[in-house]
């Protein structure tokens, strides 16, 4: 067995107990909190809610514990050791070098049905990026289509024109639309690679609401250039500015969390990284030979084609012996996020379907340990939110058992198990938090320490919130997967636009009835427990208005207008940015910092 990883750049022995600290810190701290919570709901005798309960902590908490390992770590590396990320990824800083680029690479834009100016848009300033940096010859680009309404197709066709006519190298630009989507994104991207994979080293797959500056492009291509058995490279991808409010305080927890989140799971994770499918450099001839996805047998949901490609093509590459890796420092890769709560989880059943796919992929023959954990907790992630709803509705039904009314009852324990399982919960977004203010300059990149803790503060609010309004969606779309119930992969929504009050009506009165039940009951019979759970509770009955609100475009003005959920490309736009013109509603932030 080899000593190192296959780029020679990490000893596997130092990986292995790094992964085996992580099970034990894991492993102990799922046992403390299940011992403790155990000790609370045996107090009065075991029944079938307790036991119920116990099974639903089971199912749910492990994401959240090494979710608070992940931050705890990824703190430790950044303001605890002196070189955190030469520890995480030590190929990184081959990207900051001089060397000349020799390596090919095919920049790919997949589309569906998705608005063509924008995202020809959004390719045009990427390549001009490229040209910038001296090294865009070594680029081609292709826009790869699975559009199958007439009208759109029409349109991708007069801009790709376009484009190509005001192009001074339009010998590499192309254009390519299939008649069906056969097999997905995945399908289309297998398409390329069967037509002009030949022609390139590596593929940069791009989404339509994906911008990369050509910089951090031509920093991932040296690294890959430089150590051959690397196979996918994926970058850290954080949102653009928005105009939307919910995509706005969406995006604002998200940028602060990832990144002590993402380093401390590559510390661990290694050369088995993550893949999300985007924003990412991919070597082209291992993933030609090793990397095509099996057709799962019987029908959607489960069944047919993989929906969720991305982690399945990693694990594949990873079993070719080539390593997947993830630098976790932020840097000219964005994309755009959902506008409303109800294209956020639009967004999200389909994730979780195609994640339910795995369950049929883990026992591929050969795989890595490790890429077989990566495939079961991308399962568990969803498998996970049952579970939580479900809690909320034992939890109204508890205080009906008399038993644990009677004097002894270990209210001070339970009181403890729920404020650390909620402090777990919360550890990505408070680390990410402390990290901002501990770093030098970083609090004035979000508009000033006053407005990111005030960003922070509303954050917090939202992701009560929207956690209420998610949890219950994905609970009944699981249940509706067991009857059959399937998504299929269309375009998303991604403009700013308001969000009628039938809209959400008709989308959320499951939340509002669930969460009114719950409440009610607990305040009859357990007015404590109302109290503490309310953060997690107020979004059930809250989700229309909430929907409506956060997607209200004058929302989002208001909240930039006070600089409230400023990210940096706010405050100092890059290029790649202001040539988008994405930065209208910010511009009242930079004003105000």
């Amino acid at each position: 067995m080899s000593s190192t990883t296959p780029t020679g750049s990490q000893s596997t022995r130092d990986l292995a107990a790094r992964r085996q600290i992580v099970a034990v810190l894991n492993l102990a701290t799922f046992a403390a909190l299940g011992l403790a919570l155990a000790s609370v709901l045996g107090a009065g005798g075991w029944t079938v809610v307790d036991v119920l309960m116990m099974l639903c902590f089971v199912m749910a908490a492990p994401w959240s514990v090494l979710g608070f390992w992940n931050a705890v770590i990824g703190l430790w590396l950044l303001h605890g050791r002196r070189d955190g990320l030469a520890e995480t990824s030590p190929f990184a800083y081959v990207g900051e070098a001089d060397e000349p680029l020799r390596a090919t690479t095919a920049v790919l834009l997949t589309l569906r049905n998705e608005d063509p100016a924008r995202a020809f848009r959004r390719l045009a300033i990427v390549k001009a990026s490229l040209d910038a940096t001296g090294e865009g010859a070594h680029f081609s680009y292709f826009v790869l289509s699975d559009t199958d309404r007439p009208d759109v197709a029409a349109a991708e066709e007069r801009n790709f024109a376009a484009w190509r006519a005001q192009s001074d190298t339009p010998h590499r630009l192309h254009y390519r639309r299939r008649e069906t989507n056969e097999g997905y994104k995945a399908g289309n991207l297998r398409d390329f690679c069967r037509r002009w994979g030949g022609d390139f080293d590596f593929m940069l797959p791009l989404d339509a609401d994906s911008l990369m500056s050509g910089e951090s492009i031509v920093k991932l291509a040296r690294i890959m250039q430089a150590y051959s058995r690397l196979g996918i490279l994926q970058s850290l991808v954080v949102g653009l500015p928005a105009r939307s409010g919910f995509a706005r305080l969406f995006q604002f927890g998200m940028r602060q969390g990832m990144r002590p989140y993402t380093m401390g799971s590559a510390w661990w994770a290694g050369d088995c990284g993550p893949f999300w499918g985007h924003n990412a450099l991919v070597r082209i001839a291992p993933f030609i030979d090793h990397c095509d996805l099996p057709t799962l047998p019987g029908k959607p949901p489960l069944g047919g084609a993989i929906l969720s490609h991305d982690q399945v093509e990693a694990a594949l590459m990873r079993r070719a012996g080539y390593e997947v890796r993830v630098i976790p420092v932020e840097g000219g890769s964005w994309e755009e996020n959902p506008p409303t709560v109800l294209e956020f989880t639009r967004r999200d059943l389909r994730w979780c379907q195609g994640n339910m796919q795995y369950g049929r992929l883990i026992g591929l023959p050969g795989l890595r340990a490790m890429s077989r954990f990566q495939l079961a907790w991308a399962m568990l992630m969803f498998l996970g939110i049952p579970a939580f709803t479900l809690m909320f509705a034992l939890a109204a039904v508890k205080p009906l058992e008399t038993a644990d009314l009677a004097p002894g009852y270990p209210t001070g324990t339970a009181i403890a198990v729920y404020l650390a399982f909620l402090g777990m919960y919360l550890s990505p977004k408070l680390a990410g938090c402390v990290d901002v203010l501990l770093t030098p300059g970083a609090a004035a990149r979000y508009g000033g320490a006053g407005r990111f803790m005030l960003g922070v503060g509303a954050e917090l609010v939202f992701s009560f919130l929207l956690g209420a309004v998610t949890t219950l969606r994905v609970s009944l779309f699981m249940v509706g997967l067991l009857f059959g119930k399937s998504v299929g992969w269309n375009s998303q929504e991604r403009d700013a636009h308001r969000l009628s009050w039938g809209s959400a009506v008709r989308g959320l009165w499951p939340q509002t009835l669930f969460g009114s039940a719950v409440i009610v009951m607990l305040a009859l019979h357990a007015p404590l427990a109302l109290l503490l759970g309310l953060p997690l509770l107020a979004g059930f009955p809250l989700a229309i208005p909430f929907a409506v609100l956060t997607a209200d475009p004058r929302f989002g003005a208001w909240l930039a207008a006070r600089g409230v959920g400023s990210i940096p490309e706010d405050i100092a736009p890059p290029a790649e940015i202001l040539a988008l013109g994405a930065v209208a509603a910010a511009e009242p932030a930079r004003e105000a910092a």
